[in-house]
């Protein structure tokens, strides 16, 4: 599968509006090739700089979409815990300096049976 999104290039720096310095709106992203028989996507993004920090934790997109608009994917999929304490996105703060953000989609062959509110340990 390749995964990419219109508001920045890979390696590139995530616009403001995607975090804490702006209205902290999930970004677009989009998928190709996903494998036949996907049932449903899970969808992590963490910090690989400060120690893999969660902030995306996204279950239950379903398995025939292709991608998520701006600000939508929350009510696309089932948000999980994040490690700010809370369900759903929340974007870049580095508290200093350059971090990475690891963008990971999965394609499962059925639904994820995790009791309760996800977070990344769980859907890894």
């Amino acid at each position: 599968m390749r995964l990419t999104s219109d508001a920045f290039d890979e390696g590139g720096a995530i616009p403001s509006e995607h975090t804490c310095d702006g209205a902290d709106t999930s970004p677009p992203l989009a998928w190709t090739d996903a494998p036949d028989g996907t049932a449903e996507f899970a969808l992590l993004v963490d910090d690989p700089d400060a120690g893999g920090f969660s902030h995306w934790v996204l279950t239950a997109v379903p398995g025939d979409a292709t991608d998520l608009p701006a600000g939508e994917g929350d009510t696309i999929g089932r948000p999980g815990r994040n490690d700010f304490g809370r369900a759903g996105w929340g974007g870049p703060c580095p508290p200093s300096g350059e971090h990475h953000y690891r963008f990971t989609l999965y394609a499962l062959s059925g639904p994820l049976t995790i009791a309760g509110e996800a977070d990344a340990d769980a859907v890894r």
